[in-house]
């Protein structure tokens, strides 16, 4: 069956199954032994040393006290550390750890396995239709408001 080119149309064909890929590569992260957004939280963490809770809630839309809970867990799980005002934890400059890198690598590892297995059973002219999609979904995000 065609996929419509118009937008609502497009969207409406793409949603489903982008919705249901983006599902199942958050539940490799949990597989590995993290949610989803904890995994998201290190990502930020990692790519912005530095960074404060109230920042990441910020980036995340997240409400302070909710990032503030987040970030308790990730060091107590001993993913990030803080430096800084101690006594204020929401200025205080986050850094992932050597242990919150390994558990990226494994969700990011986890995330590859099950993504390339997929593909692999795919035919070479679905593979190429996806690799073609690469670049318009990453302009995709790039026009969020």
């Amino acid at each position: 069956m065609p996929v419509p080119s118009d937008p609502p149309a497009l969207a409406e064909a793409l949603r489903a199954p982008l919705l249901q890929v983006s599902r199942r590569l958050r539940q490799e992260a949990q597989r590995v032994g993290m949610s989803a957004l904890d995994a998201l939280l290190l990502g930020h963490v990692r790519k912005r040393p530095g960074v404060t809770a109230s920042e990441l809630a910020d980036i995340e839309r997240m409400t302070r006290p909710s990032m503030s809970s987040h970030i308790k867990r990730l060091e107590a799980a001993g993913w990030i550390t803080r430096s800084g005002d101690r006594a204020d934890g929401r200025r205080a400059d986050l850094q992932i750890t050597a242990a919150g890198e390994a558990q990226l690598a494994a969700i990011r590892q986890s995330r590859n396995d099950w993504l390339a297995a997929r593909l692999a059973r795919l035919d070479p002219d679905a593979r190429a239709a996806l690799a073609a999609a690469h670049e318009p979904l990453l302009q995709l995000l790039s026009l969020e408001p």
